[in-house]
Protein backbone atom coordinates (compact mmCIF):
# COMPACT_ATOMS: atom_id res chain seq x y z
CA UNK A 1 0.00 0.00 0.00
CA UNK A 2 0.96 3.64 -0.42
CA UNK A 3 0.90 6.10 2.47
CA UNK A 4 2.20 9.60 3.08
CA UNK A 5 5.03 9.92 5.60
CA UNK A 6 5.88 13.35 6.99
CA UNK A 7 9.68 13.17 6.83
CA UNK A 8 10.26 16.74 8.01
CA UNK A 9 8.69 20.21 7.92
CA UNK A 10 6.85 20.71 4.62
CA UNK A 11 8.01 17.33 3.36
CA UNK A 12 5.47 14.54 2.95
CA UNK A 13 6.83 11.59 0.96
CA UNK A 14 4.65 8.83 -0.45
CA UNK A 15 6.08 5.44 0.56
CA UNK A 16 5.30 1.82 -0.24
CA UNK A 17 4.51 0.14 3.08
CA UNK A 18 3.18 -3.12 4.46
CA UNK A 19 -0.60 -3.22 4.70
CA UNK A 20 -1.67 -2.89 8.37
CA UNK A 21 -3.65 -5.87 9.67
CA UNK A 22 -6.67 -5.41 11.93
CA UNK A 23 -6.47 -6.55 15.54
CA UNK A 24 -9.13 -8.64 17.22
CA UNK A 25 -11.47 -5.66 17.75
CA UNK A 26 -10.39 -3.62 14.76
CA UNK A 27 -11.50 -3.17 11.17
CA UNK A 28 -9.36 -2.69 8.08
CA UNK A 29 -10.53 0.12 5.82
CA UNK A 30 -9.81 1.00 2.20
CA UNK A 31 -9.59 4.77 2.52
CA UNK A 32 -11.68 6.80 0.08
CA UNK A 33 -10.54 10.13 1.43
CA UNK A 34 -9.27 12.10 4.39
CA UNK A 35 -9.81 15.74 5.19
CA UNK A 36 -6.89 18.07 5.82
CA UNK A 37 -7.45 19.70 9.21
CA UNK A 38 -6.11 23.04 10.39
CA UNK A 39 -4.62 21.21 13.37
CA UNK A 40 -2.48 19.23 10.88
CA UNK A 41 -0.71 22.40 9.79
CA UNK A 42 1.74 22.88 12.71
CA UNK A 43 3.35 19.42 12.28
CA UNK A 44 3.71 20.11 8.56
CA UNK A 45 5.14 23.58 9.15
CA UNK A 46 7.39 22.34 11.96
CA UNK A 47 7.56 23.21 15.65
CA UNK A 48 10.45 22.62 18.08
CA UNK A 49 8.52 19.91 19.93
CA UNK A 50 7.76 17.74 16.89
CA UNK A 51 9.95 14.79 15.98
CA UNK A 52 10.34 13.39 12.46
CA UNK A 53 9.61 11.24 10.61
CA UNK A 54 6.02 10.93 11.78
CA UNK A 55 4.17 7.63 11.65
CA UNK A 56 2.88 6.57 8.25
CA UNK A 57 -0.42 8.26 7.40
CA UNK A 58 -0.17 10.71 10.30
CA UNK A 59 -1.62 13.14 11.16
CA UNK A 60 -4.61 12.30 8.99
CA UNK A 61 -7.65 11.85 11.25
CA UNK A 62 -10.67 12.74 9.10
CA UNK A 63 -10.94 9.51 7.12
CA UNK A 64 -13.79 7.63 5.51
CA UNK A 65 -13.92 4.55 3.31
CA UNK A 66 -15.02 0.91 2.98
CA UNK A 67 -14.40 -1.83 5.52
CA UNK A 68 -12.55 -4.65 3.73
CA UNK A 69 -11.68 -6.93 6.65
CA UNK A 70 -12.59 -7.27 10.32
CA UNK A 71 -10.97 -8.76 13.41
CA UNK A 72 -12.36 -11.97 14.88
CA UNK A 73 -14.08 -10.17 17.77
CA UNK A 74 -15.75 -7.47 15.67
CA UNK A 75 -19.54 -7.84 15.68
CA UNK A 76 -21.10 -4.50 14.73
CA UNK A 77 -19.31 -3.44 11.54
CA UNK A 78 -19.35 -6.04 8.75
CA UNK A 79 -17.01 -6.06 5.78
CA UNK A 80 -18.45 -4.04 2.93
CA UNK A 81 -19.73 -1.28 5.21
CA UNK A 82 -19.01 2.27 4.21
CA UNK A 83 -17.84 4.17 7.28
CA UNK A 84 -16.31 7.27 8.74
CA UNK A 85 -13.64 6.50 11.29
CA UNK A 86 -11.39 8.02 13.91
CA UNK A 87 -7.70 7.24 13.57
CA UNK A 88 -4.54 9.27 13.11
CA UNK A 89 -3.04 7.50 10.08
CA UNK A 90 -5.59 8.10 7.31
CA UNK A 91 -3.28 9.74 4.74
CA UNK A 92 -2.85 6.41 2.99
CA UNK A 93 -4.63 3.77 0.98
CA UNK A 94 -5.38 1.38 3.85
CA UNK A 95 -5.92 2.09 7.55
CA UNK A 96 -7.17 0.24 10.62
CA UNK A 97 -9.45 1.55 13.35
CA UNK A 98 -10.95 0.26 16.55
CA UNK A 99 -14.52 -0.95 16.06
CA UNK A 100 -15.73 1.53 18.69
CA UNK A 101 -14.26 4.40 16.64
CA UNK A 102 -16.05 3.52 13.42
CA UNK A 103 -19.34 5.13 12.39
CA UNK A 104 -21.41 3.52 9.59
CA UNK A 105 -22.58 5.79 6.79
CA UNK A 106 -26.15 5.38 5.53
CA UNK A 107 -27.18 4.97 1.91
CA UNK A 108 -28.13 8.66 1.77
CA UNK A 109 -24.40 9.45 1.90
CA UNK A 110 -23.30 7.01 -0.82
CA UNK A 111 -20.70 8.67 -3.02
CA UNK A 112 -20.41 11.61 -0.65
CA UNK A 113 -17.10 12.78 0.80
CA UNK A 114 -17.49 12.65 4.57
CA UNK A 115 -14.66 13.92 6.82
CA UNK A 116 -16.62 12.78 9.84
CA UNK A 117 -14.22 13.82 12.60
CA UNK A 118 -14.20 17.41 11.34
CA UNK A 119 -17.99 17.63 11.19
CA UNK A 120 -18.28 15.86 14.53
CA UNK A 121 -15.90 18.43 16.03
CA UNK A 122 -18.27 21.20 14.93
CA UNK A 123 -21.23 19.30 16.37
CA UNK A 124 -19.48 18.95 19.72
CA UNK A 125 -18.47 22.62 19.81
CA UNK A 126 -22.05 23.56 19.00
CA UNK A 127 -23.44 21.37 21.77
CA UNK A 128 -21.14 23.02 24.30
CA UNK A 129 -22.08 26.48 23.01
CA UNK A 130 -25.71 26.06 24.11
CA UNK A 131 -26.95 28.15 21.18
CA UNK A 132 -30.71 28.18 20.75
CA UNK A 133 -33.62 29.96 19.17
CA UNK A 134 -33.50 33.72 19.47
CA UNK A 135 -29.84 33.94 20.56
CA UNK A 136 -27.76 36.71 19.04
CA UNK A 137 -24.62 34.96 17.82
CA UNK A 138 -21.42 36.17 16.20
CA UNK A 139 -18.95 33.73 14.66
CA UNK A 140 -15.47 35.19 14.26
CA UNK A 141 -13.86 33.26 11.43
CA UNK A 142 -15.63 31.63 8.50
CA UNK A 143 -13.34 28.77 7.60
CA UNK A 144 -14.63 25.21 7.50
CA UNK A 145 -15.31 24.98 11.24
CA UNK A 146 -16.80 28.46 11.48
CA UNK A 147 -19.08 27.84 8.51
CA UNK A 148 -20.40 24.60 9.99
CA UNK A 149 -21.10 26.41 13.26
CA UNK A 150 -22.89 29.19 11.37
CA UNK A 151 -25.10 26.58 9.70
CA UNK A 152 -25.83 24.79 12.96
CA UNK A 153 -26.64 28.04 14.77
CA UNK A 154 -28.92 29.18 11.96
CA UNK A 155 -30.73 25.83 11.99
CA UNK A 156 -31.27 26.26 15.74
CA UNK A 157 -33.09 29.56 15.14
CA UNK A 158 -30.34 31.93 16.28
CA UNK A 159 -29.67 35.27 14.62
CA UNK A 160 -26.16 34.80 13.25
CA UNK A 161 -23.54 37.35 12.23
CA UNK A 162 -20.48 36.01 10.40
CA UNK A 163 -17.20 37.92 10.60
CA UNK A 164 -14.24 37.15 8.34
CA UNK A 165 -11.28 38.84 6.67
CA UNK A 166 -12.23 37.22 3.35
CA UNK A 167 -15.25 38.30 1.33
CA UNK A 168 -15.56 34.88 -0.31
CA UNK A 169 -15.82 33.31 3.15
CA UNK A 170 -18.66 35.70 3.94
CA UNK A 171 -20.33 34.68 0.68
CA UNK A 172 -20.18 31.07 1.86
CA UNK A 173 -21.53 32.15 5.24
CA UNK A 174 -24.62 33.46 3.43
CA UNK A 175 -25.01 30.00 1.85
CA UNK A 176 -24.93 28.60 5.38
CA UNK A 177 -27.82 30.95 6.28
CA UNK A 178 -25.93 33.68 8.16
CA UNK A 179 -28.29 36.60 8.76
CA UNK A 180 -25.58 39.26 8.61
CA UNK A 181 -21.95 39.37 7.49
CA UNK A 182 -19.16 41.77 8.43
CA UNK A 183 -15.82 42.10 6.68
CA UNK A 184 -13.10 42.05 9.32
CA UNK A 185 -10.74 44.90 8.53
CA UNK A 186 -8.07 46.42 10.76
CA UNK A 187 -10.39 49.32 11.54
CA UNK A 188 -13.51 47.20 12.12
CA UNK A 189 -15.74 48.77 14.77
CA UNK A 190 -18.92 47.03 15.81
CA UNK A 191 -21.18 48.74 18.31
CA UNK A 192 -23.37 45.65 18.54
CA UNK A 193 -22.74 43.17 21.35
CA UNK A 194 -23.73 39.51 21.12
CA UNK A 195 -25.06 37.03 23.64
CA UNK A 196 -22.83 34.27 22.25
CA UNK A 197 -19.58 34.83 20.38
CA UNK A 198 -17.70 31.91 18.85
CA UNK A 199 -14.00 32.40 18.12
CA UNK A 200 -13.24 29.99 15.27
CA UNK A 201 -9.84 31.15 14.01
CA UNK A 202 -7.24 30.22 16.59
CA UNK A 203 -5.11 33.36 16.83
CA UNK A 204 -4.66 36.28 19.20
CA UNK A 205 -6.45 38.86 17.07
CA UNK A 206 -9.57 36.69 16.78
CA UNK A 207 -9.61 36.06 20.52
CA UNK A 208 -9.33 39.80 21.20
CA UNK A 209 -12.12 40.66 18.77
CA UNK A 210 -14.40 37.92 20.11
CA UNK A 211 -13.84 39.19 23.67
CA UNK A 212 -14.83 42.72 22.70
CA UNK A 213 -17.97 41.54 20.90
CA UNK A 214 -19.36 39.51 23.79
CA UNK A 215 -21.91 41.43 25.81
CA UNK A 216 -22.07 41.57 29.61
CA UNK A 217 -22.95 38.13 31.03
CA UNK A 218 -22.53 36.72 27.55
CA UNK A 219 -20.84 33.49 26.52
CA UNK A 220 -17.45 33.44 24.79
CA UNK A 221 -16.86 30.11 23.05
CA UNK A 222 -13.30 29.30 22.04
CA UNK A 223 -13.47 26.91 19.10
CA UNK A 224 -10.26 27.94 17.34
CA UNK A 225 -7.27 25.64 17.70
CA UNK A 226 -4.55 27.63 19.48
CA UNK A 227 -1.41 25.58 18.90
CA UNK A 228 1.28 28.16 18.17
CA UNK A 229 2.09 29.39 21.66
CA UNK A 230 0.62 31.21 24.68
CA UNK A 231 -2.20 33.72 24.46
CA UNK A 232 -2.94 36.81 26.50
CA UNK A 233 -6.45 37.74 27.58
CA UNK A 234 -7.89 41.07 28.68
CA UNK A 235 -8.83 39.80 32.11
CA UNK A 236 -10.10 43.23 33.12
CA UNK A 237 -12.59 43.09 30.25
CA UNK A 238 -13.57 39.47 30.94
CA UNK A 239 -14.01 40.21 34.62
CA UNK A 240 -15.95 43.43 34.11
CA UNK A 241 -18.35 41.78 31.68
CA UNK A 242 -18.73 38.67 33.82
CA UNK A 243 -18.24 36.42 30.80
CA UNK A 244 -18.84 32.69 30.69
CA UNK A 245 -15.85 31.31 28.78
CA UNK A 246 -16.13 27.87 27.19
CA UNK A 247 -13.11 26.06 25.79
CA UNK A 248 -15.16 23.94 23.45
CA UNK A 249 -12.73 21.32 22.16
CA UNK A 250 -13.23 17.77 23.33
CA UNK A 251 -10.46 15.32 24.15
CA UNK A 252 -12.41 12.16 24.99
CA UNK A 253 -12.42 9.84 21.92
CA UNK A 254 -15.88 8.54 22.89
CA UNK A 255 -17.24 12.10 22.73
CA UNK A 256 -15.56 12.59 19.36
CA UNK A 257 -17.29 9.50 18.03
CA UNK A 258 -20.65 10.58 19.45
CA UNK A 259 -20.23 13.88 17.59
CA UNK A 260 -19.49 11.93 14.41
CA UNK A 261 -22.67 9.88 14.83
CA UNK A 262 -24.70 13.05 15.22
CA UNK A 263 -22.90 14.54 12.20
CA UNK A 264 -24.07 11.61 10.06
CA UNK A 265 -27.67 12.32 11.03
CA UNK A 266 -27.38 16.05 10.38
CA UNK A 267 -25.74 15.71 6.96
CA UNK A 268 -27.86 12.77 5.80
CA UNK A 269 -31.00 14.77 6.62
CA UNK A 270 -29.64 17.64 4.49
CA UNK A 271 -29.70 20.02 7.44
CA UNK A 272 -26.10 20.87 6.47
CA UNK A 273 -24.76 21.02 2.92
CA UNK A 274 -21.05 20.21 2.72
CA UNK A 275 -20.72 20.73 -1.03
CA UNK A 276 -19.84 24.47 -0.95
CA UNK A 277 -17.20 23.81 1.73
CA UNK A 278 -15.19 20.91 0.24
CA UNK A 279 -13.43 23.04 -2.33
CA UNK A 280 -10.25 21.11 -3.23
CA UNK A 281 -9.38 17.45 -3.81
CA UNK A 282 -5.87 16.11 -4.25
CA UNK A 283 -4.35 12.69 -4.91
CA UNK A 284 -1.95 11.35 -2.30
CA UNK A 285 1.17 12.38 -4.20
CA UNK A 286 0.04 16.02 -4.12
CA UNK A 287 -0.49 16.17 -0.37
CA UNK A 288 2.17 18.86 0.12
CA UNK A 289 0.32 21.04 -2.35
CA UNK A 290 -2.86 20.63 -0.32
CA UNK A 291 -1.07 21.74 2.84
CA UNK A 292 0.53 24.70 1.10
CA UNK A 293 -2.87 25.78 -0.18
CA UNK A 294 -4.34 25.55 3.32
CA UNK A 295 -1.47 27.54 4.80
CA UNK A 296 -1.72 30.33 2.23
CA UNK A 297 -5.53 30.34 2.07
CA UNK A 298 -5.44 30.82 -1.68
CA UNK A 299 -8.46 32.24 -3.44
CA UNK A 300 -11.40 29.84 -3.42
CA UNK A 301 -10.02 27.65 -0.65
CA UNK A 302 -12.12 26.35 2.24
CA UNK A 303 -11.35 22.66 2.80
CA UNK A 304 -9.04 20.18 1.08
CA UNK A 305 -9.39 16.43 1.05
CA UNK A 306 -6.85 13.80 0.07
CA UNK A 307 -8.11 10.93 -2.08
CA UNK A 308 -5.65 8.02 -2.10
Amino acid sequence: MRAAVLEGPGDFRVRQLTVPKPGLKQVQIRVEGCGVCGSNLPPWEGRPWFKYPREAGAPGHEGWGEVIAVGSEVSLVPAGSRVSFLSHHAFGEIDVADEEKVVPLPAELDGTAFPGEAIGCAINVFRRSHIGKGNSVAVVGAGFLGLLLIGLAANAGANVTAISRRQESLDRARLMQADQTRLWTDDLRLDEQFGVVVEAVGNQAALDLASRLTRERGRLVIAGYHQDGPRTVDMQLWNWKGLDVVNAHERDPAVYVEGMRLAVVVVASKALDLNPLLTHRFPLDQINRAFSLMKNRDAGFCKAIIEP
